[in-house]
């Protein structure tokens, strides 16, 4: 089995060293040894700490991954929740793409004065009544 030094684990996956050291500390990652100074982890690390970045990408937290782990390292997807954040995703989309409209239609509107422009007064009239958004699921 192929050990890979830190230096190496953050080269290979773009993860800081001070990262991979904080996630050792919380219970994420496991070095198997140190040469010197510098710790040393399998290989599997990299398909790991690639899931590990997938998930907060997906707005999930460090205890909410570390869950997503068994005793042995081994993943356990829990689906509901990873179904409520793609939802919440798509409304995020959504909200993010009508913004966009807004911006491109204040940026070009032919208007003299956007005050003036009935599309710009239904933008702030929809703008007013916008729903907040909904807040991230509890932690399990």
């Amino acid at each position: 089995m192929k050990l890979l030094d830190i230096g190496e684990i953050t080269e290979r996956s773009g993860v800081k060293p001070s990262t991979l050291r904080y996630y050792e500390e919380v219970g994420l990652i496991h070095s198997v040894c140190r040469h010197g100074l510098r710790r040393q982890y399998e290989s599997q690390i990299l398909t790991r700490l690639a899931l590990i970045t997938l998930a907060k990408t997906g707005g999930f937290s460090l205890t909410e991954i570390a869950g997503m782990f068994s005793e042995g390292g081994q993943l356990q997807i829990p689906r509901d929740q990873i179904r409520e954040r793609a939802d919440l995703i798509d409304q995020q989309i959504k909200e993010l793409a009508t913004l966009r409209d807004a911006l491109r239609h204040v940026a070009d509107c032919p208007a003299p004065s956007h005050m003036e422009c009935p599309s710009f007064q239904r933008l702030l009239k929809t703008t007013g009544k916008r729903k907040p958004a909904k807040k991230k699921p509890p932690t399990r």
